[in-house]
């Protein structure tokens, strides 16, 4: 079974530690280079609700510091502007310095060119065949994405999945925005392809999503912000992904990379399947529902 955990709170770093504290990560902090990535896709001084808040990011450094990891990196790619920027913006780069954390920009050189298999069973791959990432990203053994709960224009939602394999491609390499400008790519072809094929590429050893703020209307910016005080955790992103899908009203066949996704072999589909240690996933669904549409819904077999 996975288990995931799904909390809620006025204060989204209690909401964070409730969520986190229902799961064991000794094993995968201690002594561990660990890496936690931000949602940092573009912010300015008057809108910063498209990227993770300050109190979300520090509430998952201390908690994961309690386990004594060899390292804590906070690894940032922003897609549409440069990844320092995004993070002095939104107020990042402080709680990083604050809780004796490590910045480190991936989209930066130098770079190196890595394979993506796809379905290596079937000898077959999705429409991107490599990327360019920075060396740096390949060095972590523990990877944990720190996510907003949003819509997405293309790729329906930008959760745990999408938040990883849309900013680990180099920026400096591919440009700012990601385009074929500078050199060719397909990420934009496929998109739920290409996610699910970096998803297996670059495995996430812990998702922590939250809805503060979440967005809906469109995404990944410029959408309505809500605050809801939900949080979701799980050493399962895909289950985690699944679980914020549904709490946006998706199905896992309604968000085509979470359907590739378990159709590898990279994480649970089956909300049957799952744990929920904490908040039921209806009583979740009447929770922010409520916060995002002013009405609790309901439905018969969450």
């Amino acid at each position: 079974m996975a288990k995931v955990a799904i909390t809620h709170h006025s204060d989204i770093q209690q909401a964070i530690e409730q969520a986190l504290g229902h799961l064991e990560l000794n094993d995968l902090i201690s002594g561990k280079l660990v890496a936690v990535k931000p949602n940092d896709t573009w912010a300015s001084k008057s809108d910063t609700t498209g990227v993770t808040q300050p109190d979300t990011l520090r509430a998952v450094l201390r908690h994961l510091k309690q386990f004594g990891p060899k390292e804590l990196v906070v690894t940032g790619g922003a897609g549409a502007a440069e990844t320092d920027d995004v993070f002095r913006i939104a107020g990042l780069m402080d709680v990083v310095g604050e809780e004796g954390a490590t910045f480190f920009d991936h989209n930066r050189p130098p770079f190196v060119e890595v394979e993506l298999p796809y379905a290596p069973e079937k000898d077959v791959r999705g429409p991107q065949q490599k990327v360019t990432v920075n060396p740096r990203v390949l060095e972590y053994e523990t990877l944990v994405a720190v996510n907003q709960l949003k819509l997405h224009s293309t790729a329906t939602v930008t959760l745990a999945l999408k938040n990883i394999a849309m900013s680990y491609p180099a920026a400096d390499y591919y440009g700012h925005p990601r385009s074929k400008e500078k050199h060719e790519q397909s990420f934009f072809d496929d998109m739920h392809s290409f996610i699910a094929s970096m998803a297996k590429r670059f495995p996430i050893h812990l998702a922590v999503t939250v809805g503060h703020p979440a967005m809906i209307g469109t995404g990944p910016l410029m959408g309505h912000a809500v605050e809801t005080g939900i949080a979701i955790a799980s050493r399962d992103a895909v289950a985690a992904d699944i679980v914020g899908a549904r709490l946006l009203g998706f199905s896992p066949q309604a968000v085509r990379h979470l359907w590739e996704a378990g159709r590898l072999g990279l994480g649970e589909t089956d909300r049957e399947k799952m744990e929920f240690p904490a908040l039921s996933l209806k009583d979740a669904w009447a929770k922010i529902t409520e916060a995002l549409y002013g009405h609790r819904l309901s439905f018969e077999h969450p």
